[in-house]
């Protein structure tokens, strides 16, 4: 198994634990961590409840996923203050997940993983 985890962000508390189940179906051992919404159940993210998901994530290498712009902004600054490798994911939540999360279950190499997830890369 890789040195590598997952952390998913998204405004949604219920987006985030939707991808988590949905990717749990071909990754029981693939670490995640994820945080939806606000403290207050509300949506939005905050820089605090994104570096509290990346902390809590024991893999040293990370691949990030977002939703929307202030998940990525969070996703950024917090790369910006982490010791961690974070590798943020320009990609669609779920496709891309899904995609890395079966990937590291099957064993593959992080090369590997990011030259599937760029063929997915969403051009903004």
């Amino acid at each position: 198994m890789n040195d590598i985890g997952i952390v998913i962000v998204s405004h949604s508390k219920n987006i985030a634990q939707g991808v988590v189940d949905l990717v749990r179906e071909v990754a029981k051992d693939v670490e995640i961590t994820y945080v939806g919404g606000t403290e207050d159940g509300g949506i939005g993210t905050s820089f605090e409840r994104v570096q509290a998901v990346v902390e809590a994530n024991s893999k040293e290498t990370l691949l990030a996923f977002f939703d929307l712009g202030s998940a990525k902004m969070n996703l950024e600054m917090v790369t910006d203050f982490s010791d961690k490798t974070i590798h943020i994911n320009y990609v669609p939540i779920v496709e891309g997940t899904y995609t890395a999360a079966a990937l590291l279950q099957a064993g593959a190499e992080q090369d590997a993983i990011l030259a599937q997830l760029a063929e997915l890369k969403m051009e903004k």
